[in-house]
């Protein structure tokens, strides 16, 4: 991946969002309207930093955000259709380089990765099982400890 990456470093280096905004518009993208209390848990971070990244996209027009119609003390954030076009143009761009590392592998290895995916797949149907289908993985499971993963 790290190879990769020089490759398609402009590219990513005009996406106008910091990684932390990518992280939060990700997540909206898998997960669909969020809460902002669901949101803190998922990325493990502080309410105050989670209302700064959502102010910050909701400015830029890649989310919007509105009051629970069941709790009106509850706010929901959810993608913008540009929020939405953002995302996807994420996933092509690494979609694409994975395409193009994919046309220099010979039968045999694309034979090896096809099953290997297959493998990851049945791993993440088992994991979505055993935590709650679409759950995330608590942020402390992967980040060092002390750091804000946000």
């Amino acid at each position: 991946m790290h190879r990769m990456a020089s490759s398609h470093a402009p590219e990513f280096l005009e996406i106008p969002v910091t990684m932390s905004q990518a992280k939060l518009l990700y997540l909206l993208g898998a997960s669909g309207d969020l809460h902002m209390s669901e949101l803190v848990t998922r990325l493990g971070v502080s309410l105050s930093t989670v209302s700064g990244l959502v102010d910050r996209i909701v400015e830029a027009g890649l989310a919007r955000r509105h009051d629970d119609p069941v709790d009106r003390r509850q706010v929901v954030v959810g993608l913008t259709p540009a929020g939405a076009d953002f995302i996807d143009r994420f996933r092509e761009l690494n979609a694409h380089e994975m395409r193009a590392l994919m046309t220099h592998l010979d039968d045999a290895e694309l034979r090896s990765v096809r099953d290997a995916l297959t493998a990851l797949t049945r791993a993440a149907d088992r994991l979505a099982a055993a935590t709650g289908a679409g759950a995330a993985i608590a942020p402390a499971a992967w980040s060092p400890a002390g750091k804000d993963p946000a």
